[in-house]
């Protein structure tokens, strides 16, 4: 069997001369539309790397302004009220207005604390604590110390007081 011979006949060789040609000016096109998209994703990262690292730089300077901010304000932060509860004043049976005095006598004694920055009155606690403890109230002719139950320190210093009878002399 034998292959016929085309490359004898002018149609046929241009046939198989557009086809080449064909082939080379879409291969061309191919590569220039491709090179064109790729030219164009290459940039668009680009803006979003540079972007990125833009709003990672606003990122790193406004943590650090915050962890400033945050120092500042801890050294800034002070008392601003003082709440005194007595705990146990229905186990003696007080009335109400026995307790609010003893409540009162003792926002008075630690009143000195207002507007103190809350370090400085966890660091003198212990003297608080004494200063509150070494007075003794006299309540029915019945002789009582407070006793701290429980001292919080904070922008409110809270402190909760239980009353205990002296024995008698």
């Amino acid at each position: 069997m034998r292959i016929p011979p085309y490359y004898r006949y002018p149609t046929w060789q241009r046939f198989f001369a557009g086809v080449v040609i064909g082939a080379l000016i879409s291969w061309f096109v191919f590569l220039h539309l491709f090179g064109v998209l790729q030219e164009k994703q290459v940039r668009k990262i680009i803006e979003l790397q540079d972007k990125i690292a833009d709003l990672e730089d606003e990122i790193r300077i406004w943590q650090e302004d915050y962890v400033k901010q945050n120092k500042i304000n801890k050294k800034k932060l002070m008392v601003q009220e003082i709440s005194v509860h007595l705990v146990n004043a229905e186990q003696y049976k007080l009335d109400s207005y026995t307790t609010f005095r003893i409540e009162e006598s003792v926002k008075e004694d630690v009143s000195h604390l207002k507007a103190k920055d809350i370090e400085t009155v966890y660091n003198s606690r212990e003297l608080l604590k004494r200063a509150i403890e070494n007075k003794t109230y006299t309540i029915n002719e019945q002789p009582y110390k407070l006793e701290i139950y429980q001292m919080f320190v904070f922008t409110t210093l809270a402190i909760e007081l239980k009353l205990k009878p002296l024995p008698s002399s």
